[in-house]
């Protein structure tokens, strides 16, 4: 099966549109409810909690491990793939959602005036700056972007109210979108041409993000991304993709109540959810 991991709900975002893309394979959810938000949390403890995560969905049978939480893809992917996978998992794989919304954020860049908005943690870790630059950097991609190195300017804004928003539900509420006027203002003012929404929950404010930001800015559909280069990664590993169940069986997993993310999920992320269970993990 495929595994996809978030600290809370946002992560059901990615995993819905991988039931569009992909509706046949295995998938396992787990939600880290409990011990969210990983932001405020140091990088060993962020480590600590996502190696528990993905020793839970290893054992629960998955393949391939999809980290929603940009906060772990930002501040854990890496030290999972060199060290944790090698050592414990060496057959099996890991994957995050920056390097992938990174680099289609430059392929539709028309000037390098990208902006980032996320979670103050997203945002401070700086993870999207990084990762924008180096698929610059790469020689493969020389040809792909309209623009070079020198070219190339980042805005980053966090947006701190956006994610409880979403989780209370308020995604039509006249409150909510002058929020994300407020927070948007200044890279409007920086005219960028593309924006990438560095939160899985913010998919579900999509569209007054659109409306706000204009015609002229290209506003990243992160978990579709996602998805697209998730499919694109099993045609090119047979060796994984071959192992993957496909009865379209659907597991979810919180660490908190289950009844109350099935709630929220059903609710807010994602029509199809079936019953959720209790996840231990760790000291929980």
């Amino acid at each position: 099966m495929i595994g996809v991991f978030d600290s809370g709900f946002g992560g059901l975002t990615v995993l819905r549109a991988l039931l569009n893309k992909l509706p046949d394979y295995d998938y396992c959810y787990l939600g880290d409810n409990a011990r969210a938000p990983y932001g405020n949390k140091s990088d060993e403890l962020i480590y600590s909690y996502t190696i528990e995560a993905l020793d839970f969905l290893f054992h629960q049978g998955a393949q391939l491990i999809i980290i929603a939480c940009n906060t772990s893809s930002a501040r854990a992917l890496r030290k999972v793939q060199q060290n944790y996978l090698p050592s414990n998992y060496p057959d099996k794989k890991v994957l995050g959602v920056i390097i992938p919304v990174a680099e289609e954020a430059l392929r539709h860049s028309r000037f390098g005036r990208v902006g980032v908005i996320g979670t103050k943690a997203t945002i401070s870790s700086q993870a999207y700056e990084v990762e924008l630059k180096k698929q610059l950097d790469k020689k493969k991609n020389k040809n792909l972007f309209n623009f070079s190195q020198k070219d190339l300017n980042i805005s980053v804004t966090a947006c701190p109210l956006l994610v409880p928003l979403v989780e209370e539900g308020w995604l039509n509420n006249p409150l909510t979108k002058k929020i994300i006027r407020y927070y948007l203002r200044p890279l409007k003012r920086k005219k960028i041409d593309t924006l990438i929404l560095g939160c899985t929950h913010y998919p579900f404010l999509l569209k007054p993000i659109r409306s706000i930001m204009g015609k002229q800015c290209r506003v990243i559909d992160t978990p579709a991304i996602v998805a697209d280069k998730t499919a694109d990664y099993l045609e090119r590993h047979s060796d994984i993709k071959d192992k993957i169940g496909r009865s379209r069986q659907r597991n979810y997993f919180t660490t908190d109540d289950p009844d109350d993310f099935y709630a929220k999920g059903q609710r807010f992320l994602l029509d199809s959810l079936t019953k959720v269970f209790r996840a231990k993990l760790g000291r929980i």
